[in-house]
């Protein structure tokens, strides 16, 4: 049988058009909520991690009074739990306004009971959820998909984004196929990693916006409103005479919900450059074997795919964006007829289930469509798990994948990234294997909670992406304790867009803002060979090197880094910037990252200085101004000639430092 994919090497999003948009630097949250807000008259929250972010953007720019496409300022709500922003979303519905709410995990199982009214009644809207764990055997505030999963029978349509442009713009793709369709619609894109990924987008203007929204449709949902004027009975209980009846007579909506969908993507594409399809294929033209996910994880599988196709080998990607109505006919129409095998990914688990949600939803799909001899055979398929609570997914687990449907007797039902040794699930990779891009500037930030550090990264981020022409990506890992644990940023640079969907692995920079932190964690342990090393210590050049930990000093040598240094709380307490310490850290990357030419750096910090602590006063802006000048003078390169490890023997073979993976 021959392939059914059309376009297969075009699957790249189209140049976006000219004149229409421009470009920003935010996270995957702010995306979402900069069109939920826009295209929304009312605006139920109730703040849960990762997903609150949205709605305080929403409760802010209402309070400041911004006007939405309709010439309104959105009415925004905050209620006394989930449940309450589910039930004042479903009666402003009724009532005709456009409503819209932000959630997640435990937050989204409190809305299911107004979800199934909401849907039943064909009433159209968009819930925007940033997907987290659901607590099972403990609570965890990180991604993955049971809670998308646990609404999956509520009748709503699932619309998942699986990057911070996605976010931006299946915000208003989902609104607009809502209205045509009357089925509302989950949004959701992976809580952490896409919610709090900072990237550079394009971003729609409201003049796409408002030709998107079809008047009509809005019309014909303020008419199905409940009025004294027009009368209608609703919400009524019903017998077993008639309930089946009503309850089957929703079927067309969901047969045609696909069809809108796709038409609102191709409108999407002729106003902004970006074309998206319901199941997006990328990979041979003639792939053997096939990895199948949904979310951000994609995009580790997209790289990898494209390494391995680089080498010889048949493989490709098929990314779920419409899980929900499942469209059998658009997914067969996606996977080449060559593929001989596959591996379904779900992040999620389902205990005692025949197997996770997606691929329970491709078995069908491939056993309805053999049966109606759409297709000749049935390839073997499996099962995988991955990255439940935000476990790293990397292309050294993806390669893995792709070996094990090459083996006589694949695992089934297997999962990657962990070690079972308990029932035996786990699929081995190595964990050495990196594509990194080594064009791309790739750097580690390790910091303390409120010292300041992932503020000023994410400043370096707004600086390179919105006064250059860098492509860039910020990526945050928090503890649960937040504030006053240790925080890890992990950034990117480069010229080309940057997709890869996992830690930084292979670091051209490693920046340690807290010197105790040397003793403590594996601080030098993703440094490449020849990486720049910058450390905040109380410490001059001359006296550093004998204050480092034996195993630090070892890897400094062992990897050749251009080790700097500098005093940042020396600097910050005499400017009376208390423990914040960001200023001048940011200062020291960009004069000694090279990135940008060192006097175009310090205007632009001190730009972003201007705008973000402008309101404070001229005397923080002064404080702040010279803690720049002074880390400038401050920066010493540590001179390695004729250093040894402190009491290794360096004449026997080098030392294997292997530190325990730090989660």
């Amino acid at each position: 049988m021959k392939s059914s994919v059309k376009d297969v090497n075009t699957a790249q999003k189209a140049p976006v058009s000219s004149g229409t948009e421009n470009t920003s630097t935010m996270d995957g949250n702010e995306a979402c909520a900069r069109v939920a807000y826009k295209l929304n008259e009312v605006i139920s929250i109730y703040p849960i991690t990762p997903a609150s972010a949205m709605g305080e953007y929403a409760d802010a720019w209402a309070s400041a009074g911004q006007r939405n496409i309709f010439g309104s300022v959105p009415s925004v709500v905050e209620m006394q739990s989930e449940g309450g922003a589910a039930g004042a979303i479903h009666g402003a519905l009724q009532a005709g306004s456009l409503s819209t709410t932000f959630t997640a995990s435990q937050g989204l199982l409190l809305m299911l009971p107004n979800m199934y009214k909401i849907a039943g009644e064909l009433t159209p809207a968009v819930f925007h959820i940033a997907a987290r764990s659901i607590a099972a055997p403990a609570l965890s505030i990180f991604c993955d998909h049971s809670d998308i999963m646990a609404a999956r029978a509520t009748g709503f349509a699932i619309l998942n984004s699986a990057s911070v442009q996605e976010a931006h713009d299946f915000a208003l793709i989902s609104q607009a196929a809502s209205l045509r369709s009357r089925i509302p619609f989950i949004h959701f894109f992976d809580g952490f990693r896409t919610s709090h990924e900072i990237q550079k987008i394009q971003l729609i203007s409201e003049d796409t916006m408002r030709a998107m929204i079809n008047q009509g449709d809005v019309e014909a949902h303020r008419k199905r409103a409940l009025a004294p004027e027009r009368p209608v009975i609703r919400g009524t209980a019903q017998n077993p005479d008639v309930f089946f009846q009503a309850r089957e007579s929703v079927n067309r909506y969901y047969l045609e919900l696909p069809a809108h969908l796709e038409s609102a993507m191709q409108e999407f594409a002729v106003l902004t450059g970006r074309r998206y399809r319901l199941f997006e294929y990328s990979g041979s033209p003639d792939a053997e074997r096939l990895i199948i996910i949904m979310g951000s994880a994609g995009g580790a599988v997209k790289e990898t795919v494209a390494f391995l196709q680089a080498r010889g080998e048949k493989v490709g990607l098929l990314q779920v964006r419409l899980f929900r109505p499942f469209s059998i006919k658009h997914f067969m129409q996606s996977v080449p007829g060559s593929v001989k095998s596959i591996a379904v990914l779900d992040r999620t688990k389902e205990p005692g289930s025949a197997g996770e949600p997606l691929y329970q939803d491709i078995l069908t799909a491939f056993a309805e469509s053999v049966q109606g001899s759409i297709r000749d055979t049935m390839p073997l398929i499996l099962g995988g798990r991955y990255g439940l609570s935000s476990k790293e997914f990397t292309p050294g687990m993806v390669k893995a994948i792709f070996d094990e449907l090459q083996k006589p007797e694949p695992r089934n039902h297997f999962t990657i990234g962990i070690n079972d040794d308990v029932t035996h699930t786990s699929i081995d990779y190595d964990a050495t294997f990196s594509i990194e891009n080594k064009e791309n500037f790739r750097g580690i930030f390790w910091g303390l909670g409120s010292d300041g550090t992932v503020g000023a990264n994410k400043s370096s981020i707004k600086i390179l992406g919105e006064e250059t022409e860098f492509f860039t990506q910020g990526y945050f890992v928090y503890d649960s304790k937040k504030s006053g644990a240790v925080t890890r940023s992990h950034l990117r640079f480069g010229k080309t867009p940057i997709e890869s969907s996992y830690l930084v692995e292979r670091a051209s920079f490693i920046g340690c803002h807290q010197f105790n932190f040397l003793k403590k964690y594996p601080v030098l342990q993703n440094a490449e060979h020849g990486a720049v090393f910058l450390l905040n210590a109380p410490y001059n050049r001359d006296k550093i090197w004998d204050k480092l930990p034996a195993e630090i000093q070892s890897q400094v040598l062992d990897k050749k880094l251009n080790f700097y240094v500098i005093d940042a709380a020396r600097i910050s307490a005499e400017n009376r910037l208390g423990m914040r310490i960001n200023t001048v850290m940011q200062t020291a990357f960009f004069a000694i990252s090279g990135i940008l030419p060192m006097q175009q750096a310090i205007s632009l910090i001190k730009k972003y200085i201007e705008k973000n602590f402008g309101k404070f006063g001229e005397e923080v802006l002064k404080k702040n101004f010279q803690a720049v000048d002074e880390a400038v003078a401050a920066i010493q390169k540590v001179d390695l000639e004729h250093k040894k490890p402190r009491g290794i023997d360096t004449s026997a073979s080098p030392l294997n430092l292997s530190y325990p993976s730090f989660v």
